[in-house]
């Protein structure tokens, strides 16, 4: 079904040829591992109304209603699904003033695991109340929190460097109506009506990693041996041979319980007035730009990523105290935050559009409009890939051929094996001595069978897909020394 038109690149035509052919991202080795349901959603996707451009990238696999791994842009139209349940899920990088030999010895690769478990929980539901020298966040702060994102009063009161935010791809989000008083006004209308139970308790949620793929992972920076590499890691401020820490999250169960929220009242309304679903898939409603249903979830997608971007800037600001408390003097600086579960107001094609990256990063190349009085201007943004432990992670920086996909590209590896189908088939043993072989520690008695490296796709060829499109070149390896996962808190500081 799919065309090549390059070694990297290629086509899946639209149902019936109606519009644009979906633009396909990919090796030949990565286009053949597309699974069905990935291609079906695709076209599905395509196919819905006010849908101008899909592209998928080469870590796509079957999602919700969207495939992981795709862009989808509409400037009509706005879908849940093609942001997914885990509003603004992103990446950030925090370089450290350390060699990586700093962290050579495994005890105070131990220790450090421990201080940061001491700060940042990890796993479904979990807040400050399992992490003893986390930060306190009251009702009200998290109210602000969510209205404002990182604002100067907000990072203050958290002990956020209040320059971080400059670093961030978006550090706040406005309401529908471009204002703050829409997303407070929201936040009312939500609380007033019980959809937003325990709001309290998900505010303890700031600072803390979930389950799942969220992981925090400290890496030696391995610059890419060429001119350019060396003069964007200069920019970036990465230094061969030093030391970094990657983060991937969310926006925890307030993000969850606003997205869930969305898809349950547009189902309804689907219902209520008898709509049709694109490929009768429920996961694929949408509201017409403009709507009150349009309107109320750009509202809450607006709330849900303002927590996002603060929940990562905490942590960060958890894990150099971390480090600082180890290693006293340790100093650290914000590389980049950016997300990979979006839906951003953009140019497209010389038409202003809603750009949704459902598993799917930013990548705009230096000269960009949008990167203009950015520290980035003269260089293109840094784009974090996460690939797995034992082969590494990526940044990456956007070339000009990365209009082809929309100016995006992959958020990571992708999945090869589904959750379940990792845990029956794979091996714990082989698991964990794949870590030990690679000297790399975890917070995990036994680390997570649906998380191993050989349930996603090889990074290596994702990477190189990336690059022989066209649309990025490498900065940066990131070599874990420790990985930071979701454990039972008996469980922590077992080898």
């Amino acid at each position: 079904m799919i065309t090549a038109t390059g070694e990297a690149t290629g086509f899946l035509p639209a149902r019936d040829s109606r519009g644009k052919p979906i633009t396909v991202i990919g090796t030949d080795a990565i286009r053949q591992g597309f699974d069905a349901k990935c291609l079906e959603q695709a076209l599905n996707s395509r196919g819905a109304p006010g849908v101008t451009e899909l592209v998928l990238n080469p870590d796509a696999h079957a999602g919700y209603g969207a495939p992981v791994g795709c862009v989808l842009v509409s400037p009509t139209h706005i879908y849940p699904g093609p942001v997914g349940v885990d509003i603004k899920c992103s990446m950030s990088l925090l370089a450290l003033d350390l060699p990586a030999e700093a962290v050579a010895e495994k005890s105070v690769r131990r220790a450090l695991i421990n201080a940061i478990c001491e700060r940042t929980p990890t796993g479904a539901g979990r807040g400050q109340r399992t992490a003893r020298k986390s930060r306190a966040v009251s009702p009200e702060l998290g109210r602000q929190v969510v209205t404002e994102g990182a604002s100067a009063a907000v990072c203050s009161a958290l002990g956020i460097p209040t320059d971080w935010a400059a670093r961030c791809e978006d550090a706040f989000h406005v309401g529908h109506d471009d204002t703050r008083d829409a997303l407070a006004a929201r936040l009312d209308r939500l609380t007033a009506a019980g959809a937003l139970p325990r709001f309290a308790d998900k505010m303890t949620q700031l600072g803390s990693y979930g389950g799942g793929n969220h992981f925090g992972e400290c890496e030696a920076v391995e610059v890419a041996q060429n001119d350019r590499a060396r003069a964007v890691a200069e920019v970036f401020g990465l230094r061969d041979g030093g030391l970094a820490f990657l983060s991937h999250c969310g926006s925890r169960g307030f993000g969850h319980n606003l997205a869930s929220g969305q898809f349950a009242a547009l189902q309804q309304f689907f219902r209520t007035w008898g709509l049709p679903l694109p490929g009768e898939d429920k996961e694929l409603v949408y509201a017409p730009l403009g709507t009150p249903q349009a309107n109320d979830y750009l509202d809450d997608l607006a709330l849900g990523s303002n927590f996002a971007t603060v929940n990562h800037l905490l942590i960060n600001a958890l894990v150099l105290e971390a480090f600082q408390e180890v290693i006293p003097g340790t100093r650290g600086q914000l590389v980049y935050f950016i997300s990979h579960n979006i839906a951003r107001r953009e140019i497209v094609e010389n038409h202003p559009a809603w750009v949704h990256r459902k598993g799917a990063t930013r990548a705009f190349p230096a000269g960009h409009h949008a990167l203009r009085d950015t520290p980035f201007a003269e260089t293109g943004h840094p784009i974090l890939l996460p690939g797995n432990p034992t082969a590494g992670s990526c940044v990456m920086v956007a070339d000009p051929g990365a209009a082809l996909s929309c100016y995006s590209v992959n958020h990571g590896a992708g999945r090869a094996k589904g959750r379940k189908a990792a845990i029956r088939e794979l091996d714990q043993r082989t698991v964990d001595d794949e870590f030990a072989a690679a000297d790399i520690l975890t917070n995990c008695r036994f680390y997570p069978k649906d998380e191993a490296p050989a349930a996603y796709k090889d990074f290596n060829e994702v990477l190189r897909s990336v690059e022989k499109a066209g649309l990025a070149s490498e900065v940066a390896r990131l070599r874990a020394r420790f990985v930071i996962k979701d454990a039972d808190e008996s469980l922590r500081g077992a080898a």
